[in-house]
């Protein structure tokens, strides 16, 4: 209950107020292309680490040595990936749609940068100076960021589909359909999640969600928010154990199958970029954005200011893209139908409830209830949907039995029942197989054991009765 006596505790009021956002959209044309090429070199440093940092990590897990060649400890590894990519042969399917097919790849990697636009490295305050001129540390902001943030993540999904589409080929087709229906799924949840922090902070902004921060991260009081998100953001990004767009036993290579050299490297680098956007957000939303951690921010006044906040979001970031690492090298692959169960099963309904969980304290809150009568309140209705959803279980489970005993013994199932084999249903069972001796039984019986007895005792009677 930690996590509602927070909620219950915040200060009243959160409805969505204007924000005052007059500090961005006033730096000069020039300073303003500084931020967006730093936003677009921040991004791929950072991809170009991962990949290394990737291949390093799961070496150490697997007790391997990973990249030592090029450069220094293997670091420009990455490097020499894009170059070989690049020199590669590229080649266009004879039967793809060209148009689309060159434009898919394209559609997949520029919302990836896009998002990032929004994310705030530093106070929204001028607490920089950049040539001589006090910015804030973030390209721009928005009223409704967070939406922006939904909107080109969801267009994303255009370029795998399209992708598996214009190549022509059924395994492709296959994998960009199949990708398109995880992504959809899980950005249910994935929204829901981002509700109980909008509630919370009373702006969709990023720089307000941030500050709205300042006392407890948003972490700790909505624990539930936070892993919701957490799952979701692993499958938005097809990252292990949610690659199903890439299973290499049934789709080969999935959407980018018939993609090579360059096309192909834009496809990675999506997905590579759309990791750390996530997990920048994740860092936004959750642990404070660009705050310094509980024990820096205690004796070290100047900590969330000048240039240091943006090391202190480096550093959660990179926490973050260490968690997708160890999950790739830790997790094997779950099959399509426990992805689709956990994101439409469990997360979407957990996150809907979470939702109106959080929306309830909050709006109790606001009508003056103590924590003591919203405890009481919201236990009393869990405990009555608790006691309704039981009720309904049993008499649902008696009708089903008094059907079962007014049709009978089912017919028992038979595999072959259409000249060829067919897997069981959910509650049919095959047939026994007879028993077969297994190789140490044979064994025994050549070498004379005692299996033998009875056909020697059979023997010994036919010779008595003189056969």
């Amino acid at each position: 209950m930690t996590g509602l006596a927070q909620l219950a505790a915040a200060p009243q009021g959160v409805v969505l107020a204007a924000e005052d956002l007059s500090m961005f959209g006033t730096d000069p044309w020039w300073l303003v292309a500084v931020k967006a090429v730093f936003c677009f070199a921040f991004l791929m440093l950072t991809v170009l680490f991962s990949i290394v940092w990737e291949r390093k990590v799961v070496a150490w897990m697997q007790l391997r040595i990973g990249p030592n060649r090029h450069g220094p400890w293997g670091m420009l590894q990455s490097l020499a990936d894009g170059m070989k990519l690049m020199l590669k042969e590229d080649v266009i399917v004879k039967r793809a749609d060209k148009v689309v097919y060159v434009l898919a790849p394209v559609i997949a990697a520029i919302p990836a940068f896009m998002a990032i636009a929004v994310i705030p490295f530093g106070p929204a305050g001028n607490e920089v100076s950049i040539f001589g001129h006090r910015t804030a540390m973030q390209l721009t902001d928005l009223p409704i960021a967070m939406l922006y943030i939904l909107a080109v993540a969801s267009v994303g999904i255009y370029g795998i589909v399209l992708a598996g589409w214009s190549s022509g080929s059924t395994y492709p087709l296959l994998g960009g359909l199949r990708s398109c229906a995880q992504m959809i799924s899980y950005e249910i949840a994935m929204g829901a999640a981002f509700a109980s922090v909008f509630l919370y902070s009373g702006s969709m902004s990023t720089s307000k969600i941030v500050e709205a921060q300042e006392d407890r991260w948003f972490i700790i009081l909505l624990p539930v928010s936070f892993i919701i998100y957490v799952v979701t953001m692993v499958g938005e990004t097809n990252r292990a154990p949610f690659d199903m767009p890439e299973s290499e036993g049934d789709l080969v290579g999935g959407f980018n199958t018939e993609y090579s050299s360059i096309k192909f490297a834009m496809f990675m680098l999506a997905e590579y970029v759309n990791m750390v956007t996530v997990s920048a957000v994740s860092v936004t939303l959750f642990l404070g954005g660009w705050r310094a951690p509980y024990p820096v921010s205690t004796f070290w006044e100047g900590a969330n200011h000048g240039w240091w906040p943006m090391l202190w979001f480096v550093l959660k970031v990179q926490l973050l893209l260490f968690f997708f690492i160890w999950l790739r090298g830790t997790l094997p692959r779950v099959r399509y139908d426990q992805l689709m169960k956990l994101g439409w099963k469990v997360l979407i309904p957990v996150s809907v409830v979470w939702l109106m969980l959080v929306a309830t304290v909050r709006a109790l809150r606001n009508e003056g209830y103590d924590f003591s009568k919203i405890v009481l309140y919201v236990a009393g209705a869990v405990i009555a949907i608790l006691l309704i959803s039981f009720v309904v279980d049993i008499f649902r489970d008696r009708k089903a039995k008094e059907a079962e005993a007014a049709a009978g013994p089912e017919p028992a199932f038979d595999p072959m029942a259409g000249g060829f084999p067919v897997p069981p249903l959910p509650g049919q069972t095959l047939p026994p197989v007879p028993r077969r001796r297994s190789r140490s039984e044979r064994e025994l019986v050549v070498s004379g054991g005692p299996d033998t007895h009875s056909d020697e005792s059979a023997s010994d009677g036919k010779e008595a009765d003189g056969v």
